[in-house]
């Protein structure tokens, strides 16, 4: 069974196409039914990926090709999302790294393709959207063979074999070139069973298996996901499970159902054999990293590890005047369950306690995948608060240290100043700048992640959406002392109920309003940003008194700015340190941590 089995993972930066040419595998080899109903970028079921036009989530499908199964594995691009690329490297074989005709590697390739060199795994590149008006894959060749001169760990990791494709229309072909027409993916097919080698693995020895992710059922419980090292796992069988503080004492447990990939699906089975994946119920302790071994194994495999957060928040019941309203779970003990449920299938969020029992603190690998957790948690009804993102820090040498992060900016040509001017105050660094598109240029840099909080929401809107941004974790540097934030200081509402129109048409006059009329404030709550650096309360509800006196101009209609709408992820880079950001299943909003004027001051004396 292993020599017609191979396990290869889909790797390369955000928006190359991995989930694209996974789809088109998909068709190609028959894995979707004739009658089957199927929306592109099959594998990117969440909500939230399919609105972001990202993978959050590493997923795996099978194909069938000349009587071999395939495991295909699609991995997120994005650097916040790096512990899905590390779990997923765990259960295969080889890579097929996809990189763009046009952009070339890119810095969550070289991350993506660095982690697959160190554990050894043989790599198939494929040049994706020759088709591409902008496309150069003679040069992308030549940048990516420069990154695997960087990368590589021994010779034999620099001989590749090459493909060029169209994965949108599925066509392929072996070298640099333009796919005929009537090409298929039959090339990259044959690629992969030549290059990726069949699981070396002894079916006879003892069983190990290693759990890589965590799913869940409603009618089975906690799922166990991963790959069998060795041995063969069985339905029915009692195993012992090998977990963070049972290594010496390993649970006795059955297993009640094994699954292997079908297609997008799974299909039931009595037995599987090492070197393929599994999905087993019945073991409602295990988490990820564990080993699912035969009762007489002692050593449990190597545990899964990925690299540190290197950003925290926290997060807090909801506290404000209008807290219970919309949420249906709105207690510390709801967040508190809810945060452990994601820790269990997420190793790279990290969450622990803080002075207040209402708060916990939850660290990751960058804001986005903050960002994502948040929103995942209003949607399913949970109503909390949250802090400004802060770095964690380290200690070198007796040194403070904080995060350091590499990006790229592809920007139209007269936006490349906005870039360069805005990365300066945030102690960033330009350190390449080379033509892209016609009209466009990408910009290379380097600076604190503590100065890239909120440069993203700012880049977007300098350059009205066109700029494309991507940053990833390059190591530490020493502590670069204190940056700049916002300019302006928040208008904060000094009373409970409804905005009028007539109140904020004088407060447009002092700055920038975050709110339409009519809309539900209190006392604490920041309604707009003043054009000066120092705070306001103001009144934004006050209507206008009814006298009997009337003027031509004091009666013109009123004529308001459209607000400033903050999205979750605006809001949580434009507060300070002494500001929240509640989030309910339907309002974003932005709060003082002390709500009353009292309460500052006192805060502020302290």
């Amino acid at each position: 069974m292993p020599a017609l089995l191979r396990n290869v993972a889909m790797v390369a930066h955000v928006d190359h196409g991995k989930t694209t040419l996974v789809d088109t595998l998909l068709r190609s080899t028959g894995a979707f039914a004739a009658h089957q109903q199927v929306v592109d970028r099959v594998m990117d079921s969440d909500a939230q990926e399919r609105e972001r036009g990202i993978t959050i989530l590493a997923k795996a499908a099978r194909i069938s090709y000349k009587d071999t199964l395939i495991n295909l594995v699609d991995t997120p691009g994005h650097a916040d999302f790096g512990g899905e690329v590390e779990r997923a490297l765990a259960l295969v074989d080889g890579i097929v790294l996809l990189v763009d005709a046009a952009e070339g590697p890119l810095p969550q390739t070289r991350y993506v393709l660095s982690k697959a060199l160190s554990r050894g795994l043989p790599t198939i590149l494929v040049i994706n959207k020759v088709d591409r008006g902008d496309a150069r894959p003679a040069e992308v060749l030549e940048e990516v063979e420069q990154l695997f001169l960087d990368l590589a760990m021994s010779d034999d990791q620099l001989a590749f074999p090459v493909i060029s494709a169209v994965a949108r229309e599925g066509r392929a072909m072996r070298g640099i070139g333009m796919p005929a027409a009537d090409a298929d993916l039959s090339c990259l097919l044959d690629t992969i069973l030549e290059t990726v080698p069949a699981p070396q693995v002894d079916a006879s020895a003892p069983l190990t298996a290693l759990v890589t992710n965590l799913d869940a059922s409603d009618y089975l419980g906690r799922l166990a996901i991963g790959r069998v090292h060795s041995g063969t796992m069985r339905k029915g069988d009692t195993v012992a499970l090998f977990g963070k503080d049972t290594a010496g004492n390993p649970l006795k447990r059955r297993i009640a159902q094994l699954s292997v990939f079908d297609g997008i699906g799974r299909t039931e089975v009595e037995a599987i054999e090492a070197g393929d994946l599994f999905v087993l119920a019945g073991i409602a302790e295990v988490e990820v990293g564990d080993t699912v071994a035969s009762l007489d194994v002692t050593v449990p495999l190597p545990r899964l590890e990925v690299d540190e957060p290197v950003i925290r928040m926290s997060f807090g019941v909801n506290t404000s005047p209008y807290a219970g309203r919309e949420g249906k779970f709105v207690t510390s003990r709801h967040l508190k369950e809810r945060l452990q449920k994601e820790i269990l299938g997420n190793v790279s969020i990290k969450i622990s306690d803080t002075e207040s029992p209402d708060v916990t603190s939850v660290a990751g690998r960058g804001e986005l995948q903050l960002a994502v957790l948040i929103e995942n948690m209003r949607r399913e009804g949970f109503e909390l608060q949250v802090s400004r993102p802060e770095v964690i820090t380290k200690d070198i040498n007796g040194k403070k240290h904080e995060p350091l992060e590499t990006g790229t900016c592809d920007v139209p040509d007269e936006h490349v100043g906005t870039v360069t001017q805005a990365l300066a105050p945030r102690k960033g660094r330009v350190t390449d700048l080379r033509p892209g598109d016609p009209g466009r240029t990408i910009v290379s840099f380097e600076a604190p992640s503590r100065g890239l909080i909120g440069f993203r929401s700012m880049l977007m809107t300098q350059t009205r959406g066109t700029a494309l941004l991507n940053q990833s974790h390059a190591g530490w540097t020493p502590w670069a002392g204190e940056l700049p934030h916002r300019l302006g200081g928040a208008m904060i509402a000094d009373r409970i109920g409804g905005t009028t129109a007539y109140a904020l048409d004088n407060l447009q006059l002092r700055g920038t309003l975050f709110v339409h009329p009519g809309v539900e404030v209190y006392e604490g709550m920041i309604i707009g940003e003043g054009a000066r650096g120092e705070e306001m309360v103001v009144n934004a509800v006050r209507a206008k008194e009814k006298t009997n006196i009337r003027t031509h101009s004091h009666d013109d209609g009123i004529k308001l700015a459209a607000p400033v709408q903050h999205t979750l992820e605006s809001a949580i880079e434009w507060i300070g340190d002494d500001e929240l950001v509640e989030v309910t299943p339907k309002n974003i909003r932005i709060r003082k941590r002390a709500l009353t004027l009292e309460d500052r001051r006192r805060a502020k004396k302290n």
